[in-house]
């Protein structure tokens, strides 16, 4: 699954000598460099888990090793040399460990039991890892369990078992107090009615005993194109559209394919609006434009920052 030369997928997380832990955001190496996002920093009191932008003024005032501008993106986001990384979590890795042993606390204990719907459903288990905070044992009672599913089908495949076991009682869909977080966490622009029925039809999300659990995919090798082309920022642009290819609606980042005679793609490098929208939908579509600099066509970036204010994904008319 791995590619022994460059080991490292979206949803892993690397840790550095600084006691620094990065998610990884990127299937590519950037000028021989890990991708990546820094998500913990080591305190005295253990791991602390730290925003954007308190991570992007850390490194810039003590790290800047770390920073890196791409000339591919025309874009920022951190990178790290792998003689830097001192520990590889790899999420397949950590689920079979806390698999293999009995529960040490009630969020495990759950996600033993999530694990047993899987098996139940025919989900390919040995395609299943364990990102988030549960990755390095970070968990709280009020933690979720973030799940990756690597390989599209195997994706699909979970969430269509998500759907039946929700449907048969085994699983729960996101209650209202659930919702609520999960909009307050991860909306952006988007109303509590609009971001709700938006995640209601993914089924990549559900609840077990009132922890809710998220499933993400991660491509194989050869199921995701390295796009060596440069883009330039065009400035932002705000229009409706159809999709008419939603093939890659669940992949990081997720790209939409449009009839626009501008734009292209919608891609969307923030979680929100993964799987947001369907083939032959209408969707209201606001982001950063970039332009391919050799084939000159642009496309429509929502997630220019983590963030992603002002920019957003949603359905307007059904066909």
């Amino acid at each position: 699954m791995r590619n022994l030369e460059f080991p490292y997928l979206p949803k892993d997380f690397i840790q550095t000598k600084e006691g620094f832990i990065f998610a990884v955001v990127s299937y590519q190496q950037h000028d021989g460099k890990v991708g990546c996002f820094l998500r913990y920093i080591e305190t005295q009191q253990g791991w602390k888990k730290i925003g954007t932008e308190q991570a992007n003024s850390l490194l810039a005032e003590s790290y800047p090793q770390y920073l890196y501008q791409s000339p591919q993106f025309d874009a920022a986001f951190h990178a790290v040399s792998p003689q830097d990384i001192v520990q590889h979590h790899q999420p397949e890795v950590h689920l079979q460990a806390v698999l293999e042993r009995a529960p040490r606390d009630e969020i495990e204990r759950k996600l033993h039991q999530l694990h047993a719907v899987m098996v139940r459903y025919k989900v390919d288990c040995t395609c299943l890892g364990l990102t988030g905070s549960m990755l390095i044992n970070q968990q709280k009672i009020t933690s979720d369990i973030d799940l990756v599913v690597y390989g599209r089908d195997q994706f699909h495949q979970t969430r269509r078992a998500v759907a039946l076991a929700v449907d048969e009682g085994l699983l729960s869909p996101l209650d209202t107090e659930l919702m609520l977080d999960n909009f307050e966490r991860r909306a952006g622009e988007l109303s509590l009615e609009e971001f709700s029925w938006h995640e209601y039809r993914k089924w990549n999300k559900a609840a077990i005993e009132g922890t809710k659990f998220d499933i993400g995919m991660v491509c194989l090798p050869g199921e995701f194109e390295h796009d060596e082309q440069q883009y330039q920022k065009q400035g932002t642009r705000t229009f409706n559209t159809t999709v008419i290819d939603d093939y890659r609606a669940f992949d990081f980042p997720a790209i939409y394919t449009v009839d626009d005679p501008l734009i292209n793609q919608v891609v969307s490098f923030t979680h929100t609006y993964v799987g947001q929208a369907q083939v032959g939908e209408k969707i209201r579509v606001s982001g950063a434009v970039e332009r391919n600099e050799v084939s000159g066509q642009c496309r429509l970036i929502v997630g220019s920052s983590r963030e992603a204010i002002g920019e957003y994904i949603k359905v307007i008319e059904n066909e």
